[in-house]
């Protein structure tokens, strides 16, 4: 990932926008949905039991949002169009 795209604004207003969309979504499998899920409850909760990961909490959250949004497009692109398509009409 480039550096200058994860510093975007405008790339985060993207990721804010469609992540509870892409969770709540009944196209998305759950196993995809459990990629980003677990993880960051088990950050959130165990902090302290992983002492090598020196990342705040919404940091690492941030981080795996965009990692899953970026996924979620890559693997169902006809989200990304749908969305789209109801944008423009």
């Amino acid at each position: 990932m480039k550096w200058r795209r994860l510093w975007s604004l405008r790339r985060w207003s993207h990721v804010f926008q469609r992540i509870f969309g892409y969770i709540a979504s009944s196209e998305v499998s759950l196993p995809d949905k459990l990629l980003f899920l677990v993880p960051v409850i088990l950050y959130w909760v165990l902090p302290d039991l992983l002492p090598l990961l020196p990342i705040d909490d919404i940091g690492f959250t941030m981080l795996l949002m965009n990692w899953f949004v970026s996924r979620v497009e890559r693997k169902y692109p006809q989200l990304l169009q749908d969305k789209q398509r109801r944008t423009v009409r």
